[in-house]
């Protein structure tokens, strides 16, 4: 980076996994394209300054070896739901992602975790994201809601379905950001129309405030971003939303994921956090 950013004030911790087989093998999203070429080392370069992004605003980050034949697995906020140092484990829906989530379970395992099993279909971050002392869950397209039940049994938290109606944002974290899991003041921003009327009903009650993110910032894949309460690492293209997050007093990062975009991921996808016991 070539400017110095001030680090949150909360240090994350948080799981990637190098893109070092990445191409786009099959397409189970409406962003992948086997006939658009990928350039593997363009997508290691554009991780690794994700990754120096996050060490140089004073986070952990902690790797997962890559595994030859799992070209998504750089896609690890999917791979599993740590709350409160407990791990939910991954159920992929399609078969080509099936594999990642006993990798991904078994390196927290082999960590020390907790871990659960999960009996419910369910892609970890990619549809549970925590804000202040609730799961925002997204069903629709990958995550089963019988999965929303068994982490809310799991946890003791709330947990909010939120069903998502546009293929294209077919992930939670595709389509909503959380900016701030404070619990006295959370704030997220989102995109109205990847919701079915009954969930953006109750996205406007629990989140009056939220920033709603254009067509521009969506077809960017901006919501896909990380923020550690202070900075948020967001799409260059987003730029309504970099300007958005500026006016609530958040410092938009801009990092380039294009390269990875082509497997329907950006920074968010690229990012799992560990959040320890309370």
């Amino acid at each position: 980076m070539s400017t110095p950013v001030a680090p949150g004030k909360t240090a994350r911790h948080y799981l990637m996994c190098e893109p070092t087989f990445f191409t786009v093998a099959y397409e189970i999203n409406p962003w992948m394209d086997q006939r658009r070429p990928t350039d593997t080392q363009r997508a290691i370069d554009q991780w690794r300054h994700l990754r120096d992004t996050y060490l140089e605003l004073g986070h952990t980050v902690e790797l997962i070896p890559p595994l030859e034949g799992l070209p998504d697995m750089v896609y690890a906020a999917n791979g599993a739901t740590v709350v409160d140092g407990l791990v939910y484990s991954a159920r992929f829906r399609y078969p080509q992602r099936q594999p990642e989530g006993p990798a991904y379970q078994k390196w927290f395992a082999d960590q020390g975790f907790v871990t659960h099993t999960a009996a419910e279909v369910n892609e970890g971050e990619g549809d549970l994201l925590v804000v202040g002392d609730v799961i925002l869950a997204g069903t629709g397209f990958r995550t089963d809601a019988s999965a929303h039940h068994e982490l809310a049994a799991l946890t003791g938290r709330e947990v909010v379905t939120l069903e998502l109606v546009n293929p294209s944002y077919y992930h939670l974290d595709t389509a909503l950001a959380v900016l701030s899991s404070d619990p006295s003041s959370p704030q997220i921003a989102y995109y109205p129309p990847a919701f079915s009327p009954a969930s953006l009903t109750e996205l406007e009650r629990r989140f009056p405030h939220a920033i709603l993110a254009s067509d521009r910032d969506a077809a960017a894949l901006g919501l896909n971003a990380v923020s550690d309460g202070e900075n948020v690492v967001l799409a260059p293209g987003a730029v309504d939303l970099a300007e958005a997050v500026r006016a609530r007093g958040f410092t938009p990062i801009p990092v380039d994921t294009s390269e990875l975009l082509k497997g329907g991921g950006g920074a968010k996808c690229c990012t799992l956090e560990i959040r320890a016991a309370r």
